[in-house]
């Protein structure tokens, strides 16, 4: 009964970040409700996901995101919830994926906490109110993590073959970066999933050929598109392949970007390329608020779980959004190509998984072993700490928080010897210390999920937390020309953006 009442919770509180004053933010990205105006008057231009009704140019995306929110606005009429409504909606039903995709690997607690830690993440609370694609593909993403855990569990062949239809449908979101999973997925069912080495080499051949053939539908599509076409934004040649290979293949890895709008802009927005850039004063404080817990989780958790059997489940969900994080942090911080920090909202559902699962494990491993205990101790004390350095970089960073975070902190590691004693009369004690700590850990992050509601939010560099915290998150490139986006943003004619 708690676990639903609890999930419940957590959804309305998804719904009332993403959805309250919603309209605040107005068309956002410009350049993406242009297209999403074509789409609701042109079926054509909706299918290329067009500029303009007469389809003359299209967006430098694949347009799946486009797809849904002209749909709506067909629906609706065309106006600014209209338009975004489903990216919130798409956040929502991520928080309720990861919950169901944990609760499979770790059980009901752990996936409470890690649907928790996913809602109150600044950076997908903000990436939810804007018209960016980002919150289609990351709820692809999600989906697609669940299918490989169902996969784990029953070895069967569909499950994998669903998961890669829907990390295709994230490259026709948003191109190479829905397929920066892939190595998480492929490495994990490869080494932990059910059946002989053979069977499960054949069953991600097939989950590679059907991650292929939806990833090329719309390419393909396009290429064969009998009539008169748009040119496909971003290209040098009007081709969709040439967009996917060339402006949005290795240069925004690389930084040698070429294709519409000029090659090689400067990566200014997330600042400069390195270890720390997560943690810099540009990126911090949309995703690095549980980073360091999260790492901590995914060591621990695999140290705890060694002795375990090959397939144990427990383990292979920490393995594969173990790789998910790694593989995401490693490209973001050495990208030098164009980055935007809203980029890492893609880190946010591993970071919240490894989270609840690793913060649940150290608790109960602290009922039985003190170094349990004091390595948990630790990891709220961490971060507490981080959570006070991101808050005290913005002069309108909100008061409650900055009180919350090290009370909550204190109270929680001062109580928490008493989760090793097996007294029923300091049951409160415990719960009291698991409250405390939480709030150690959450208070700051949510604060800035909050303060998203009480601001319009600019598409073009989308940046949560209040406007004090935002301001250093164009690093010096200033509002004007330049700002472009990555793994597949350009610079359309009108000077507009995508992301």
């Amino acid at each position: 009964m708690w676990e639903k009442v609890g999930f419940g919770a957590i959804l309305v509180l998804a719904a009332f970040l993403t959805l309250w004053g919603l309209s605040r933010n107005g068309y956002s990205n410009e350049y993406y409700a242009a297209a999403v105006k074509s789409a609701s008057i042109s079926w054509k231009a909706l299918f290329f996901g067009s500029l303009d009704p007469s389809s003359f140019i299209t967006v430098d995306k694949p347009p799946l995101s486009i797809w849904l929110m002209g749909i709506s606005t067909r629906v609706f009429g065309f106006s600014s919830f209209a338009m975004l409504m489903p990216q919130a909606l798409c956040t929502v039903g991520a928080v309720a994926l990861l919950h169901a995709t944990v609760k499979r690997v770790a059980g009901a607690p752990a996936a409470i906490a890690a649907a928790l830690a996913l809602a109150l993440t600044p950076i997908t609370i903000a990436i939810a109110r804007v018209n960016n694609p980002d919150a289609l593909m990351i709820l692809l993403m999600v989906g697609a993590g669940y299918l490989l855990v169902r996969a784990l569990e029953s070895g069967k062949t569909k499950f994998l073959a669903w998961c890669g239809v829907l990390v295709g449908l994230a490259f026709m979101t948003k191109m190479l970066q829905g397929w920066m999973v892939l190595p998480a997925f492929a490495i994990t069912y490869f080494a932990f999933g059910p059946g002989t080495l053979g069977r499960r080499t054949w069953q991600l051949l097939v989950a590679a050929v059907t991650t292929t053939v939806v990833s090329a539908a719309w390419p393909t599509a396009v290429s064969l598109w009998p009539g008169s076409k748009p040119f496909i934004g971003g290209s040098t040649d009007g081709s969709a392949w040439n967009l996917i290979f060339g402006y949005n293949g290795l240069g925004r890895i690389t930084g040698n970007e070429s294709g519409m709008g000029g090659g090689g802009g400067s990566p200014t927005f997330g600042g400069t390329a390195g270890w720390l850039r997560m943690f810099n004063d540009q990126v911090g404080a949309q995703i690095a608020w549980l980073l360091p817990l999260a790492g901590l989780s995914l060591i621990a958790g695999l140290w705890m779980t060694r002795k375990a059997p090959r397939t144990d489940l427990r383990r292979a969900g920490i393995a594969m959004f173990g790789l998910w994080l790694v593989v995401h942090f490693a490209i973001f911080s050495t990208q030098e190509g164009i980055f935007h920090p809203y980029y890492t909202s893609a880190m946010a559902p591993a970071i919240a998984a490894l989270c609840g699962i690793g913060v649940v494990m150290l608790f109960r491993a602290a009922r039985r072993s003190w170094l349990a205990l004091i390595v948990l101790d630790l990891a709220v004390a961490g971060t507490a700490l981080l959570s006070l350095d991101l808050m005290g970089r913005a002069t309108d960073a909100p008061g409650w928080a900055k009180i919350a975070v090290p009370v909550g902190a204190v109270v929680g590691i001062a109580l928490s010897p008493v989760l090793r004693s097996e007294k029923p009369s300091l049951r409160r004690l415990v719960a009291i210390a698991a409250v405390a700590g939480s709030i150690g850990i959450l208070a700051g992050p949510a604060s800035y999920s909050f303060a998203n509601l009480g601001r319009s939010l600019n598409g073009n560099n989308v940046l949560a937390g209040p406007a004090g915290a935002s301001s250093g998150g164009f690093g010096g490139g200033g509002a004007g020309g330049g700002m472009r986006g990555g793994f597949g943003g350009g610079t359309p004619p009108s000077g507009a953006q995508g992301g």
